[in-house]
């Protein structure tokens, strides 16, 4: 039995779940979320708590069960709470602006880059910080690496787009001399 997929996952009060025909769908105060599970996956719900069983012990649907357990804590979690993603933008004149669902970035080209923001994930910018949120986690990440991947960290001068937590390696440049 995996030991992720055996925890169970505590239903917060303002979340309701609905499982039929191998389909939940949770719905909380930040949105309505949906997945299609596995058919040897079973889904239990009593007492406050989501179980996710696993009635087949074979390696497969082990990795499976917690893989599941997962996916649907992040759900609950999104729709009751919501994820959020910080950015940090580094550079001189280096910038970002949100209008509507697009983010335009001046991040040293000749021309601004318009990134267009999928649904259900807001964005803002506080100076060089562009905070994302949304109740998708994958999406969420999804968006933060692609924006990430618009000018990626230089190790010189530690300029581009990273995340808060991540840490840019330095590299000495050229001295000039032999």
């Amino acid at each position: 039995m995996s030991r992720i997929g055996k925890k169970p996952i505590k239903i917060p009060e303002d979340v309701k779940i609905k499982y039929q025909d191998n389909t939940v769908e949770i719905v909380g105060k930040n949105g309505k979320m949906s997945k299609t599970i596995h058919s040897d996956i079973n889904i239990e719900i009593k007492e406050g708590f989501l179980y996710v069983l696993n009635p087949k012990k074979t390696g497969k649907m082990r990795a499976m069960h917690g893989l599941y357990r997962s996916l649907l804590a992040n759900m609950v979690i999104g729709v009751s709470v919501g994820f959020e993603r910080i950015l940090e933008i580094n550079g001189i004149g280096y910038k970002a602006e949100v209008h509507g669902d697009t983010i335009v970035f001046n991040l040293g080209f000749s021309h601004p880059i318009n990134f267009k923001l999928q649904e259900s994930i807001t964005a803002k910018v506080e100076k060089n910080l562009l905070k994302l949120f949304g109740n998708d986690k994958e999406k969420l990440g999804l968006t933060a690496a692609l924006i990430r991947d618009l000018r990626p960290p230089e190790p010189y001068k530690g300029k581009g787009i990273k995340y808060i937590e991540e840490h840019i390696k330095r590299k000495a440049g050229k001295t000039g001399t032999k």
